[in-house]
């Protein structure tokens, strides 16, 4: 056995480029058996390459043919709007390609003001603060808000950025049972003796399209002298009688503090977040917030498109109703046909396989019959629970749906999966 001494003298003679090399042979070797138990676990994700815009009919590579997108977060058809494009490309010729610039030095133009002011409005709250992505709005409010003399409570499937951004903050964390009540309360009873206690939770979780009990959440939130924060990805802009989100849906706009959400999905589905709320937060959000800090300004073409989307949605709301009817016709149809669908009334309909394996087969099979949905596993939904993910937009068409339903019926019977 070489000592340590002897050890290094005999490393120190080795020359420092095969010392190198060998470090990079070693990584190498680490990474190709980690990527090989990815496959052989099932759950490698492949990425399609789309060779037109986003939209309900899409084209893709190596697949002849029009194909029917039934995996897109477009929850409004917004991402191809002409009024939203025409927008972004004014912007891009008035305000240029980018910022190069982080907000406070000079990356704030007129109309980040605008949009900011804009959502605010829309949200019926004080202020609002831009991000790059809602992932960064995520990770930038826990740290700057929570103390260690504070303590935040999350329901255990809350989006991967809510848990991330809780892991930065120095509070006291407290994880409940996914949207039981009862397990929160008894949370809230332990968490009494904080300074303040936030309550987070997803308005609409995206995995499986089921929806945050928000009266009973902000009920044993005023019960117990706590804040309420959402996460609103998955419902702004179409949940809710005027698209407002899951607050406006159950009645609660007065109750929550704090909203989080995108503009990245049915906002015009190209980039960006944002937090609302109470405008002492968002100022201290402007000063604290690292991801705000310390990353570019978003490009003046996201900022007009997603700013044009909020006005078509203000303007009529009578996509958000188109929304709701589609979805129910699809969830009914599948439901009918003998398929287990998760959640409830959400355009997030998750098709439960279990398998991951037999996800990802039935995917490539319904891409064969012009289909384009995605086979979700492990880590990105818990071990056993592979499904589907299908998303209805208010661009599909009546036809569109059917065409989907049917494919289904077909792969499922290929594969068994059918009772």
């Amino acid at each position: 056995m070489w000592s340590g001494g002897a050890w290094r003298a005999a490393l120190s003679r080795v020359p420092c480029g095969r010392r190198a090399q060998s470090a990079q042979a070693r990584l190498r070797d680490i990474l190709e058996r980690e990527l090989e138990g990815i496959r052989d676990a099932g759950t490698w994700k492949s990425e399609r390459v789309i060779t037109s815009r986003q939209g309900p009919h899409i084209h893709v590579d190596g697949v002849s043919g029009g194909i029917l997108n039934f995996c897109a977060n477009n929850y409004l058809g917004l991402s191809s709007h002409p009024q939203v494009i025409e927008a972004g490309q004014q912007a891009l010729e008035e305000f240029g390609a980018g910022l190069s610039s982080v907000r406070f030095i000079c990356g704030t133009q007129s109309i980040h003001k605008d949009l900011e002011a804009k959502l605010a409005r829309f949200h019926r709250r004080e202020d609002t603060i831009l991000y790059p992505s809602c992932f960064d709005a995520n990770a930038g409010l826990f740290e700057a808000l929570l103390t260690p003399e504070d303590a935040v409570l999350s329901d255990e499937l809350n989006h991967a950025s809510i848990i991330d951004g809780i892991r930065l903050c120095k509070a006291h964390k407290y994880r409940y049972r996914h949207l039981d009540m009862a397990d929160l309360e008894a949370k809230l009873q332990e968490a009494q003796k904080h300074r303040l206690r936030l309550v987070a939770t997803d308005g609409a979780f995206s995995m499986d399209g089921d929806i945050a009990p928000l009266q009973d959440i902000c009920r044993l939130a005023s019960q117990y002298g706590a804040l309420v924060f959402v996460d609103e990805c998955h419902a702004t802009g179409f949940l809710g009688p005027t698209g407002r989100g899951t607050d406006e849906l159950l009645g609660v706009m007065d109750q929550v503090t704090i909203i989080n959400s995108t503009l990245g999905k049915a906002l015009g589905g190209a980039s960006g977040g944002y937090t609302t709320g109470p405008a002492p937060l968002v100022a201290l959000l402007r000063q604290r917030s690292r991801p705000y800090l310390f990353s570019n300004s978003l490009p003046p073409a996201v900022v007009a498109c997603a700013s044009k989307a909020l006005d078509l949605l203000m303007e009529n709301n009578a996509i958000v109703q188109s929304i709701a009817a589609k979805t129910q016709r699809f969830r009914s149809k599948m439901e009918a046909a003998g398929f287990t669908i998760s959640g409830v009334a959400h355009p997030i309909c998750p098709v439960m396989l279990g398998d991951a394996r037999l996800a990802s087969r039935i995917a490539d099979d319904m891409l064969k019959r012009g289909i384009f949905v995605i086979g979700f596993s492990y880590p990105v939904v818990p071990k056993g629970k592979a499904r589907i993910r299908v998303q209805i937009s208010a661009v599909h068409s009546e036809e569109d749906i059917d065409r989907c339903v049917e494919a289904f019926l077909e792969v499922g019977r290929l594969h068994r999966a059918l009772p």
